[in-house]
């Protein structure tokens, strides 16, 4: 049976749940090593009507987030959605988008409450770009969530039991945080990642600045050096993927040591239209 056979048999099933091996390798893993994924295809074609015409605003506020019109005003930094959602979240690997929105409302360690997949997108505003949260059914918050709704379909709602973690989310490095060395990340950086990134963090050209007061705060999930690892081991150097598990947790530790905005909540709540 070939893969979209597989695929078409999965949504069939009286379960709804079918885990499929595709040909090109194994179903990823969910955080916690819990493997739950469909391979979904990404799909192409916009719903009719004004519903795609959300969903094709959240996709170009996905990509331009600090730049949009709309959105701009709530961003605080240099930062996009794509910055970490590669390739507008459709990435496998880079904190991809695909099936996340079949994942909530799930409760949150963090906020310590249970949250909608529109809260956990505004929460980004407030911490991985250091700005204002929107408003709940503002227009920004609802093309963002209609953008990663439409790219869920297919994937069978399963509600997280292990925070906001959507069924592609990257399983975390199984290594010590505490082990990462700062000087020998230093020298890493600079040969794998200041090409793009700047020997000064700010970033060069497209590539999005890592710290300093155009990156995120420290109150965003990239903050903490394991998740930051876990990102830098799946995706970095861009394209060609090669850091091992010590490589990338000693990048992460010399650039979370790096100067970057505070997070003090009560700052970046928004009360904009």
């Amino acid at each position: 049976m070939d893969a979209n056979s597989m695929i078409k048999a999965a949504r069939k099933s009286a379960f709804g749940l079918v885990l499929i091996v595709a040909a090109a390798g194994a179903v990823p893993a969910a955080a916690g090593g819990e493997v739950r994924a469909l391979a979904v295809p990404i799909p192409s074609e916009l719903p009719p009507g004004e519903l795609g015409k959300t969903v094709a605003l959240g996709r170009d506020i996905v990509n331009h987030t600090n730049t949009h019109p709309l959105s701009r005003q709530y961003v605080g930094n240099n930062l996009a959605c794509t910055s970490c959602h590669l390739d507008a979240g459709t990435k496998p690997g880079a904190l991809s988008f695909l099936g996340a929105a079949s994942a909530y409302p799930t409760y949150t360690p963090r906020e310590k409450q249970v949250i909608t997949l529109e809260d956990r997108n505004l929460n980004c505003f407030m911490r991985s770009m250091n700005g204002r949260r929107p408003p709940n059914g503002s227009a920004v918050s609802v093309a963002i969530a209609a953008y990663i709704t439409w790219l869920s379909e297919g994937y069978p709602v399963k509600m997280s039991l292990k925070g906001p973690f959507g069924p592609n989310a990257s399983p975390s490095l199984n290594i010590d945080e505490d082990d990462g060395d700062v000087p020998r990340g230093k020298t890493l950086y600079g040969s794998a990642c200041a090409n793009c990134h700047g020997s000064d963090g700010a970033g060069v050209g497209k590539f999005p600045p890592v710290w300093g007061s155009q990156s995120y705060n420290d109150g965003a999930g990239m903050a903490s050096d394991l998740k930051l690892a876990t990102y830098l081991r799946n995706t970095m150097p861009l394209g060609d993927p090669i850091l091992s598990d010590q490589d990338a947790l000693d990048i992460a530790a010399y650039v979370n040591a790096q100067p970057r905005p505070r997070f003090v909540l009560q700052e970046h709540l928004g009360s904009g239209k």
